[in-house]
């Protein structure tokens, strides 16, 4: 009688669960077999090896530290081809991609625009531009139209610093993570162009260098993480280095540039953090009985500005204690400015941990619709499905590999950004001491963000 009890039970919840269940987005990834796994053995190693990192670093003597991280490779002479002819093929490639957003399949996972946006440029792109350098100066395709137009002449003065980038990565976020139907074709179609439309304007009053430089939130953000990469394209050269060593090299961003910077990260952390049960249950929502995006608007949009002014009074905060505590009496924005390079790194590895299985899975999907953009019947319905395998999120050894892969990757962008903090503060200050006392609290901030991104991967989450 009991076991019958229990299997009712069992059943009714099953029951409970499919009847909530909601259409996956082109972009969002499963994470419940996470659980599964003995998490806090994960959360514990990577806190300390980012502790450890740092005192490593510190222990080493800091010009042999210098001469080791401005070490670098040449792999092979480069020529770099003409941005405009690139950008005018991406452009060719993005209206194709437009008229399948209007006339292809109403299914996101049958349609190449939101698999392309959403998996391939947004997620697949960033991880290149962590690996290879620069490609967006190449790819964004906007700049070839605009130049064919020959609106270069007399731009305005830019006096805007980094406020419309971070506008533009705010609404973009918003977009992606808050809007009910980002996936929807059609509506993706309409803000892309939106966005075009707002980019030409931009580069047509201000001049294409300065748009793109400050302006244009996707070739700042690109533009930033190309700086991780251990491979750079250089006065013609191709080389091999290590990763994040061209963050301490630049001059300082602005107060808006720091804030964008603490946004790239705050808007991955906040697509994670919403979906968890803690989250959901602060906002009275059962994670069992998720009502859907429209009820949650508001609360997630507060809960994104929120997050990301959170993180920027910690940043600033630590930065300001550390400056204290070393007694430093120098300017304090050209320090942070300076020091907000170590934040990119993180955000790379949040990336990568966050859309792993998207990229795994939906990347199969991407591959399918794009040998038929305009879903005209070139294979059947059965054949598309097959073609697309998710086993390896079924088995202990696929998910014990993924999750693997996605703690390393937090714990390892945590790592490289004790290692930007670090060649930036030897660049700024000489004495040991001081570069342990202005450093310990930003130290302190990225071991307990470790543990606060690794716990995000392993704690309940609805979808």
């Amino acid at each position: 009688m009991a076991a019958s009890l229990r299997l009712g039970r069992l059943a009714l919840v099953a029951t409970a669960l499919l009847a909530t269940a909601t259409p996956a987005f082109a972009h969002t990834s499963e994470r419940a077999f996470i659980l599964l796994l003995p998490t806090g053995y994960y959360l514990l190693g990577g806190a300390l090896a980012v502790a450890a990192s740092f005192l490593i670093l510190l222990a080493l003597p800091p010009e042999r530290m210098k001469r080791w991280c401005a070490a670098r490779w040449v792999l092979a002479q480069t020529k770099a081809p003409s941005e405009t002819w690139t950008s005018l093929a991406s452009f060719a490639v993005l209206i194709v991609l437009l008229l399948a957003g209007y006339l292809g399949s109403r299914d996101p996972l049958d349609n190449p625009l939101p698999l392309t946006v959403w998996t391939l440029w947004w997620i697949g792109l960033t991880l290149a531009h962590a690996l290879f350098g620069s490609l967006w100066r190449y790819l964004n395709p906007w700049v070839g139209p605009f130049r064919l137009l020959g609106l270069r002449r007399a731009p305005l003065p830019y006096r805007l610093g980094f406020w419309p980038a971070i506008l533009g990565l705010l609404a973009f976020a918003w977009f992606e993570l808050i809007y009910p139907a980002p996936d929807d074709p059609a509506i993706l179609a309409q803000a892309v162009i939106v966005y075009g439309v707002v980019t030409w304007i931009g580069m047509a009053l201000f001049g294409e260098q300065a748009w793109l430089a400050r302006g244009e939130a996707f070739s700042v953000f690109f533009a930033l993480i190309a700086r991780v990469a251990p491979l750079q394209a250089e006065e013609q050269r191709l080389t091999l280095g290590l990763p994040g060593r061209a963050l301490a090299d630049p001059p300082p961003l602005p107060p808006s540039g720091v804030l964008f910077v603490l946004l790239t990260l705050a808007t991955v952390s906040f697509d994670g953090l919403s979906k968890t049960f803690w989250w959901l249950g602060l906002n009275g929502i059962n994670p069992l009985e998720f009502p859907g995006r429209s009820a949650v608007m508001g609360s997630s949009s507060v809960g994104l500005v929120s997050l990301w002014l959170v993180l920027s009074v910690a940043f600033i905060g630590c930065l300001w204690i550390g400056r204290a505590l070393a007694g430093l009496r120098e300017p304090f924005w050209p320090r942070a400015g300076a020091l907000a390079a170590s934040i990119l790194p993180i955000s790379i590895g949040y990336q990568f941990a966050h859309y792993l299985t998207a990229l795994l899975v939906n990347g199969q999907y991407a591959a399918i619709a794009l040998t038929d953009p305009f879903a005209l019947g070139w294979f059947a319905s059965e054949d598309r499905m097959h073609r697309v395998t998710t086993s390896f999120l079924s088995n202990n050894t696929g998910v014990t590999v993924i999750w693997n892969l996605q703690a390393a990757g937090i714990v390892i962008g945590h790592i490289v950004a004790v290692l930007v903090a670090h060649l930036v503060t030897l660049r700024l200050d000489t004495a040991r001491r001081t570069t342990l006392l202005s450093q310990a609290p930003l130290a302190i901030l990225m071991v307990a963000y470790t543990l606060f991104g690794l716990w995000l991967l392993s704690t309940a989450a609805a979808g």
